[in-house]
């Protein structure tokens, strides 16, 4: 699943500190629902209520302007039973299609990723969904190997969540 940015960033041959490599690339599973993209979008900007349905993302918050930061909470999933605080930036904003964070290269943490979760509507009252982390430069394929696995799982568990929030608010939508 190579997304339109991915098809024009530098690669790893050209950029060996934050270029893309295909191999680097965890996705999580497609999850269809029975929602209206309006809402699945309302659901990921709704930060303040990440705790409420968010298994992997238990605190999160941004001004979501591009560039802004947006700092995080996360289960560790490596670690089972702590959590991690991470802050990344807005790189990419789409109303109702993509919202897109990153950690870009730096001295301190030569490990830059891109993170892309992605609506695509199917009719008017439902939509898929799917994001990726897109591990970026020379490092990225080590930590794609050692983060990859459960980075991958956080993410399903993070889209089936997604799924059940958005249709139940929907639903609730639809009886008011």
């Amino acid at each position: 699943m190579l997304l339109d940015w991915m098809k024009s960033h530098p690669t790893l041959a050209d950029d060996p500190v934050s270029g893309f490599d295909p191999d680097a690339v965890t996705v999580s599973e497609t999850v269809e629902i029975a929602a209206p993209a309006r809402v699945v979008w309302a659901v990921l900007t709704d930060m303040p209520r990440y705790s409420e349905w968010n298994p992997f993302c238990v605190r999160a918050s941004s001004t979501l302007e591009m560039g802004a930061a947006v700092d995080m909470t996360l289960v560790n999933y490596a670690v089972p039973g702590t959590l991690v605080p991470n802050c990344e930036y807005i790189c990419a904003f789409e109303p109702e299609r993509m919202i897109s964070w990153e950690m870009v290269h730096s001295d301190l943490w030569p490990y830059p990723a891109r993170r892309d979760q992605v609506i695509e509507p199917t009719g008017d009252a439902s939509c898929r969904y799917f994001s990726t982390d897109a591990f970026l430069g020379a490092n990225g394929i080590h930590v794609f190997r050692f983060a990859g696995p459960w980075v991958k799982r956080a993410f399903d568990d993070s889209a089936r969540a997604l799924k059940g929030r958005a249709e139940m608010l929907y639903a609730q939508e639809q009886k008011a």
